[in-house]
């Protein structure tokens, strides 16, 4: 399928009889949004809401964004109807994070593993949007609900109506939007924004720690930054950890509620930037990954038909065949990178950040355990 094709109204109504309720698998105010099938492809279809004026901004904001972003870790726009304001994204049938951390229709819970991952790839997508050329990119709604997860639970970020392209300066001055109007959810709320109306890649920082401080405790957003932080002061962090999540390395607890914490500072000035906090979560990802077996797809009730994260390419999204690491650290299909940077790229499709340089290792140990595992399912 074309990405970022034009639908006209009758494909859209085919697709979702009619935008019949019974397909119909999100609403909110923004307007509601059905599992179709076009093409003969299974896509999510939103319809925003025709009475709204933020209904046609978001419409708008959404196609400009998503047809000039691309990341593994960011939704991915196949097309749109502007006759009735609809979009039509790829369809991740693992529902949003939210759902898994509610643990909606009594699906098992994500592991301690899993959860580090997630906010791994939550990470790489802001640091994606935050280093984004010739103008960054400010989510400013992100929020477990904004997080989708595809058919391999690979995060991808999603919802970009009220994003902002801010152009970067070539000095030190903060780059910001300013609005009357700060938009947002609360409980992930920069506070910063809400009393001076300045949208700062900081604001997302704020909204991801805490998401990380609800991924570790379970916790609801409101007021969980000071709960976890007493806990800190008291030595009684283990006791607030989400349990359903199993068994969490105390190190690795600890080490997430201080980052959670230095992301939720009021100050925003001493607010970690998506780039530190990647250099923190990295090796601690790299730690998660080598105490859980490579065959687990790191939820409680594992299924051997899921594949393992590890074992599918950033960019293909299909399992490797022939792992290489590149510069970044990152391992990819062999082929898939090749071509990534054949055709001129010299960032890394995953951080957006300057590749050192374009030689590839061939990663055999990955490779092994890939061929290991087909030979058992």
């Amino acid at each position: 399928m074309v990405l970022s094709s034009q639908f006209s109204l009758s494909e859209l109504e085919q697709a979702t009889q009619n935008f019949s309720d019974m397909l119909k698998i999100g609403e909110g105010g923004f307007g509601c949004v059905y599992r179709g099938s076009l093409r003969k492809t299974t896509v999510a279809i939103k319809k925003l809401n025709p009475e709204s004026l933020q209904g046609l901004l978001e419409f708008q904001q959404e196609v400009d964004i998503l047809t000039r972003v691309r990341h593994p870790n960011i939704v991915n726009l196949i097309g749109s109807c502007s006759k009735i304001w609809t979009l039509v994204y790829e369809f991740l049938p693992n529902g949003s994070l939210e759902d898994r951390l509610v643990c909606a229709d009594n699906t098992a819970s994500l592991t301690w593993q899993a959860r580090t991952r997630v906010i791994s790839e939550i990470c790489l997508g802001l640091v994606f949007l935050h280093s984004n050329k010739p103008h960054l990119l400010i989510h400013g709604d992100l929020k477990p609900e904004n997080i989708l997860l595809d058919a391999n639970f690979i995060s991808k970020l999603s919802d970009f109506g009220i994003s902002r392209f801010i152009k970067q300066s070539n000095t030190n001055t903060t780059v910001f939007y300013r609005t009357i109007h700060p938009a947002g959810t609360f409980g992930y709320f920069d506070p910063e924004f809400l009393s001076t109306g300045e949208l700062t890649p900081k604001s997302d920082v704020y909204s991801f720690g805490i998401i990380v401080l609800r991924l570790l405790t379970g916790k609801p957003a409101m007021n969980i930054a000071s709960l976890v932080r007493e806990s800190m002061r008291t030595g009684t962090l283990q006791s607030i950890v989400d349990k359903s999540a199993g068994k969490w390395p105390f190190d690795l607890a600890k080490k997430l509620a201080k980052l959670g914490l230095k992301c939720v500072d009021l100050n925003r000035k001493r607010r970690l930037d998506m780039s530190q906090v990647w250099a923190t979560i990295e090796p601690l990802v790299n730690d998660a990954s080598q105490l859980k077996a490579l065959s687990s797809v790191g939820f409680s009730s594992f299924n051997e038909e899921h594949i393992p994260s590890l074992f599918i390419c950033p960019i293909s999204q299909e399992i490797m065949k022939d792992p290489c690491i590149a510069a970044d650290g990152f391992t990819y299909e062999a082929e898939a990178i090749k071509t990534w940077l054949n055709r001129g790229y010299n960032t890394s499709p995953m951080t957006n950040l300057v590749l050192p340089h374009h030689d590839l290792i061939p990663n055999h140990v990955l490779r092994s355990a890939i061929k290991e595992w087909l030979e058992h399912n």
